[in-house]
């Protein structure tokens, strides 16, 4: 059951359906995070069951955030994770932390870059956030290149050896 007061929803890209993630969704999902390739600059270690991949699910599905499934539209392959984590109240609004993975094979070819300005839209747009966040670690080029590219202002700072990320609404 989904603690939250937010509802929400399926997203369409160019080339990307982005689905609330399920149960159903335990087979792709298990398949997906047991590549090291995957998890190598996350904080999971590699699936090995489909009972972690099962609580990788339940745990977005309660949580106040989400994670949506990325499908290509083209073959309906499941190709990576996104979605809003660490929801905070502040005294200017709700912010939330952005996170995402992508199968290796699709890297380099901007479907990332194409789903984070869907969900960054959306984030503000359609539920109100006032600001996201990212960490990111500093090994991680690709995702330091994304953030840059999507507007994030970097912190000066490592905050618990991770590279911090800022925006806010209409930046």
């Amino acid at each position: 059951m989904r603690m939250n007061p937010f509802n929400y929803g399926r997203i369409e890209t160019e080339r990307v359906i982005l689905k609330i993630l399920t149960l159903q969704d335990t087979e792709e999902v298990f398949s997906h995070f047991s590549d090291a390739k995957i998890t190598e600059f996350m904080d999971i270690e590699p699936c090995k069951t489909s009972d972690e991949a099962q609580g990788i699910i339940t745990y977005h599905l309660e949580d106040s955030g989400c994670r949506w499934g990325l499908f290509n539209k083209e073959n309906n392959e499941f190709i990576g994770t996104c979605g809003f984590h660490y929801l905070r109240e502040t005294s200017d609004g709700i912010l939330a932390e952005i996170g995402f993975d992508l199968s290796p094979s699709y890297w380099g070819k901007g479907f990332m870059q194409e789903v984070m300005r869907a969900v960054i839209q959306y984030g503000f747009e359609e539920v109100g956030f006032y600001m996201l966040d990212a960490t990111v670690e500093p090994e991680n080029i690709r995702s330091l290149k994304l953030m840059e590219i999507l507007n994030f202002k970097r912190e000066p700072e490592l905050k618990d050896n991770l590279v911090y990320f800022t925006r806010k609404w209409n930046e």
